[in-house]
């Protein structure tokens, strides 16, 4: 395998998701980024981080908010950026970032389109993590302390955000099977077994490339 390892993770709310990045991450002993995606675009594009905050994962606002809010914008001075619209800005500069991580570093990325913006990265593995939804609002009861209505009804909202944001800008089904490589109900396999899984797959598939590259030898 030539270049650097990574592997996308898009997950439902609730399902470990990021849990299983973070374990898999250790694992390989490379970086997980989740949130610290977010600081980390903002410091490249020059952008302020609140604004990664307030556009994070979710569908894009009206034209007239991100007018108004543009004028906290700060950095790229290209005139076709400048024209764009906020949220179509911030997503350009966390698009970068994640294309700048992939070509310096192996690493796990979880959700954000990661899987868009290195569609055309050779060795990327995109992965999504769904679960079954008692098991999900077990999961966001006891990590947040709320009632299993409230559990669903944050649940229900933050994947109708996900997927509308990322149906939105990489063109794609969020949670299709066919927009992965690999889909994982961690309700069935757990948070060990779906790390187990995904390096096994991931194994598989560099040896089946490597055989394919030395085949044209």
């Amino acid at each position: 395998m030539k270049g650097n390892r990574v592997i996308t993770i898009g997950r439902e709310c609730g399902s470990h998701g990021r849990v299983i990045g973070n374990k898999l991450a250790e694992k390989l002993g490379v970086k997980c980024y989740d949130k610290e995606l977010l600081s980390l675009a903002a410091k490249e594009s020059g952008l302020a981080e609140e604004l990664f905050e307030a556009h994070d994962e979710k569908p894009t606002r009206s034209f007239l908010y991100s007018m108004v809010m543009d004028s906290y914008a700060m950095g790229y001075s290209t005139s076709s950026f400048a024209d764009m619209p906020l949220n179509h800005k911030v997503f350009l500069a966390q698009f970068e970032t994640i294309k700048n991580l992939a070509s310096k570093e192996s690493c796990v990325i979880v959700g954000r389109c990661a899987d868009y913006a290195l569609a055309d990265y050779p060795n990327v593995t995109s992965v999504f993590i769904t679960g079954n939804m008692e098991d999900k609002i077990r999961n966001i009861c006891e990590a947040y302390g709320l009632d299993e209505a409230k559990a669903k009804d944050v649940i229900t909202k933050t994947d109708k955000k996900r997927a509308n944001y990322y149906n939105y800008y990489s063109s794609k089904s969020w949670g299709d099977a066919r927009s992965y490589d690999l889909c994982l109900n961690s309700s069935l396999v757990g948070v060990d077994g779906a790390v187990d899984a995904i390096l096994h797959f991931v194994s598989l598939k560099e040896k089946l490339a490597d055989s394919k590259e030395a085949a044209k030898k």
